[in-house]
């Protein structure tokens, strides 16, 4: 059934979600709390990677209180394999500003939303629509597909003003009646049916009207107007064993994986093919004994490409690194630290006795 004030392109989404939603646990959830919850652990994660950390979250931390009242190495452990770690950091400083300074009420306007740390545009709408019913609609990369091909829009979306002008085609077409299931078809559709790789095209119920699937541009839109390249690093990681103790540190600099575990670390312009010289980079090896080197790892981010080396040493009892710098814990605690997935994708390969 039509509704004649609606575009046409409305009416036929709402139509398809019907009787293709996805049933996940956020969805008609109107509790704020468990909305953003999910919402930050689904930016650059996909469902089904990140439904099993959300049942966790929920889990240990029930209300915003128990997530701000926890420490933040929990947070970090159980958030640790999700990458981008800058957004759990986020969710515990924004769970402690609700919890303690907003009397664990979430503001309940798109404004409001939008001045949490971490939530943006595209977040602060998602809360918006879903918790209070308010008619601001999502914007993100299943909104920049579906709405480029659909009305054949060329705009490279990497361009700044490409955010202005599919925010406001995808407020134009939001149902303001009910603007929680518009948003939820958008983020469902772009799933699942105008997917990046092989859209299901010859099923869509937009089919007939999409100008991309006419003019044959569903493989070219949307368009991206820059080649990413990724910046290449080498790490070499130096597993000094002490009997049943082993030595660790936690990344304080504002790089990549903050807040995380690593084994001391040497970071060159290509890895070290041996040990010699390492004294230029302040470690004193000479009290220890080389057990093995690993082969290369490699870990891909959105920007980099993390090359790794795993030395593993024995120690003499005479051996110690700077006390300020790195902690010595038994080897079977070590499961205890979030450490980067490079590093846990090692250690769970049991190439080393490390457990």
């Amino acid at each position: 059934m039509t509704t004649p004030d609606l575009p046409l392109f409305t009416q036929k989404l709402l139509e398809w979600f019907a009787t293709n939603h996805r049933p996940l646990p956020w969805k008609g959830e109107k509790n704020p709390y468990k909305i953003w919850l999910s919402e930050i652990i689904l930016q650059q994660t996909t469902v089904r990677q990140g439904l099993p950390y959300f049942e966790r979250f929920v889990e240990k931390y029930s209300t915003i209180k128990d997530l701000a009242d926890a420490p933040e190495d929990d947070v970090m452990k159980l958030w640790e394999g999700l990458g981008y770690y800058s957004r759990a950091r986020n969710l515990h400083a924004t769970a402690k500003h609700i919890a303690y300074n907003l009397n664990a009420l979430f503001p309940n306007s798109y404004d409001g939303l939008l001045t949490l740390k971490g939530v943006g545009s595209y977040t602060a709408a998602a809360i918006a629509s879903f918790a209070y019913d308010l008619p601001h609609a999502v914007v993100d990369g299943n909104v920049y597909r579906v709405l480029s091909r659909y009305f054949g829009i060329e705009t490279p979306i990497d361009m700044p003003k490409a955010k202005k002008q599919f925010t406001d085609l995808a407020n134009d077409l939001l149902d303001r009646n009910r603007p929680a299931d518009f948003n939820q078809a958008m983020m469902d559709f772009g799933a699942t049916q105008c997917t990046p790789n092989n859209p299901q095209c010859r099923i869509c119920p937009l089919q007939t009207t999409c100008v991309a699937y006419e003019k044959n541009l569903v493989s070219i839109l949307p368009i991206k107007s820059k080649k990413m390249v990724k910046r290449e690093r080498f790490f070499n990681y130096f597993i000094i064993n002490h009997g049943d103790m082993v030595y660790i540190r936690k990344r304080l600099d504002k790089d990549i994986w903050q807040d995380l575990y690593e084994f001391p670390l040497i970071e060159t312009t290509e890895l070290l093919e041996n040990t010699e010289g390492v004294k230029e980079f302040g470690f004193q090896l000479s009290d220890t004994q080389l057990l093995s080197k690993s082969q290369p790892y490699i870990q891909l981010l959105t920007h980099q490409k993390i090359v790794a080396v795993f030395w593993e040493f024995e120690a003499k009892s005479t051996f110690l690194l700077e006390q300020n710098q790195f902690l010595k814990i038994e080897k079977k605690n070590l499961t205890n630290f979030a450490f980067p997935k490079i590093v846990d994708t090692y250690m769970k390969k049991k190439v080393l006795n490390l457990f």
